[in-house]
């Protein structure tokens, strides 16, 4: 038995938890769960998070995917105790690095007997395994190398013949009680011998997380449904190395609104890409925790303090959890207009400029020394038109549209018309329900007419909207549409906008100036007669 702790918890109530991904692609929705509830359940009881990173698989394993481990749940705000980046007294965090320390584990199973090397070719154990299932067996290996003569096993080696190493499984019933789940019994005799490493220094899943977990003073491993199969095996190998047993709970899987297996046909993507998509780091963990995880009160909005606060074990449910992307939304757009217009504004711009609609310019301007010296300001110019177009008038265009964004990057769709030299739409677009044409038009010249009139320092919302309502009622009784504003004011916004949908016409002449409402309104006029 190998029973060397060479660190002892701070005290014997300590809770360890892990995060232990694999870098073979970016952290998705799933993962980001397990690591939002690991460090939920740490926080909540003054425990210790851990990140550990899996990547024996050297094939698949790539440095982007790991740094995107690292990038997304700082993202969203899962900070780790111990980790690759930020060390610890458990170190190293990275399965790679720990090479020696499995082979030191291995080398003392198959001095002790407990193990074994298995030389079966993978041709041989897979035509084992289809003659098992043919016969209605669950696959198992079927034990050839077990008990190998030791002449043999020596030759084969000296050869450099390939190998794993295979544990001895025992014959017995694990019984454990998952946290979430409770009572779970599992017979080892269902297992066969499985394979514990490729060779002394490549160990597979199962041991190398058996012996992480021990020598990181893990007291709870908490991670997705998919993982039940593994538990009996893990226990078996600490019952052999005489280790402590953590406690065990396992999440419910997330399923797709289908209750079919979730996957990008359903919105799920990696963490990275809800960014790129325009949701907020708290609204995503919001979502992510009751992907699972009933509050007590039937609420839906949690900051991440509160979800510390709140956040138990008990509470998380056995069924599977549904991923419903119009949810996410609702609560990103809840999020979103929370956000003070300078900070929203901020993060609505790299949309606007990765779709070309602004360019940044920046420009050197010196402070005095009370203001922190020099420092390095920016304005924006409009691709299509080189004007310039200041901080001040973006955050008059995401005032706009705040209440109406469920994602950051909507507003590239809903706001490009304020960018744009020149607005084309369907002439149609500008009729407002029986208006006739010979109407239409002259709606448009009364619009054109009433705003040339006014001076360039009175032209905003606040002096645009009772001049406009006032002429609009009057056209309508004009036309004989008493009542019905629609009949000036929708060809008027749409003239400005080319949208169906858009803000109320007062607002967007004031962003866009006299001069440039003019200019859209003759548009307008030009695209009629068509």
């Amino acid at each position: 038995m190998i029973n060397d702790p060479k660190f002892e918890l701070k005290s014997p109530g300590e809770v360890r938890v892990r995060y232990a991904p694999s870098p073979t692609g970016k952290l998705h929705l799933g993962g980001a769960r397990t690591a939002l509830f690991n460090f939920l359940f740490a926080r909540k009881t003054n425990g210790r998070f851990v990140l550990r990173i899996e990547d024996t698989d050297r094939e698949r394993s790539k440095k982007e995917y790991e740094e995107d481990i690292f990038q997304s749940l700082k993202w969203l705000g899962i900070q780790w105790d111990e980790g690759p980046d930020v060390g610890g007294n458990f170190g190293p965090y990275r399965q790679s690095e720990r090479r020696e320390i499995y082979a030191k584990y291995l080398k003392y199973l198959i001095e002790k007997d407990l193990a074994y090397f298995c030389f079966c070719s993978e041709e041989e154990l897979e035509a084992y395994r289809q003659y098992q299932l043919s016969i209605g067996q669950p696959p198992k290996y079927s034990g050839k190398c077990a008990n190998l003569p030791k002449e043999t096993v020596k030759k084969y080696l000296e050869e450099k013949k390939p190998f794993v190493i295979r544990l001895r499984m025992p014959s017995k019933t694990i019984v454990f009680n998952d946290l979430i789940r409770g009572k779970i019994e599992f017979n080892t005799e269902l297992l066969g011998d499985m394979v514990l490493a490729k060779d002394f220094y490549t160990p597979l899943y199962n041991f190398a997380c058996v012996v992480d977990d021990y020598e990181m003073k893990i007291t709870h491993v908490l991670r997705g449904e998919d993982h039940i199969s593994n538990t009996p095996k893990q226990i078996v190998l600490q019952e052999i190395f005489g280790f402590p047993t953590p406690e065990y709970a396992h999440f419910p899987l997330i399923l797709g609104p289908d209750r079919s297996k979730l996957s990008k046909r359903h919105g799920a993507v990696s963490v990275e890409e809800f960014k790129r998509k325009g949701y907020l780091p708290e609204a995503l963990v919001n979502f992510i925790a009751l992907l699972g995880w009933h509050p007590k009160e039937e609420k839906e909005i949690f900051s991440m303090a509160s979800l510390i606060k709140e956040f138990s074990l008990e509470d998380v449910q056995k069924g599977a959890a549904i991923f419903n992307i119009a949810k996410l939304d609702f609560i990103n757009g809840f999020y979103i207009r929370q956000k003070p217009i300078n900070e929203l504004t901020q993060l609505l711009i790299p949309y606007l400029v990765e779709a070309g609609l602004i360019i940044p310019i920046f420009e050197e301007k010196k402070y005095p020394p009370a203001y922190g010296g020099e420092e390095i300001v920016y304005n924006f110019s409009i691709t299509q038109t080189g004007e310039i177009i200041s901080f001040e008038t973006l955050q008059k265009i995401t005032k706009l549209f705040q209440e109406r964004l469920k994602r950051l990057s909507e507003i590239v769709g809903i706001a490009d018309f304020f960018f744009k030299k020149e607005l084309t739409y369907p002439k149609e677009l500008l009729k407002w329900k029986d208006i006739s044409e010979k109407e239409l038009k002259l709606s448009l010249d009364i619009s054109e007419k009433i705003l040339s009139g006014i001076k360039e320092d009175k032209f905003d919302s606040q002096n645009l909207t009772p001049i406009l309502i006032k002429a609009a009622e009057d056209f309508a009784k004009r036309i004989g549409k008493p009542g019905d504003r629609g009949y000036l004011l929708w060809p008027l916004r749409v003239a400005l906008s080319g949208k169906e949908a858009s803000p109320p016409p007062f607002e967007i002449a004031e962003i866009l100036g006299k001069r440039k409402t003019l200019e859209r309104i003759k548009r307008a006029k030009t695209i009629l007669k068509q």
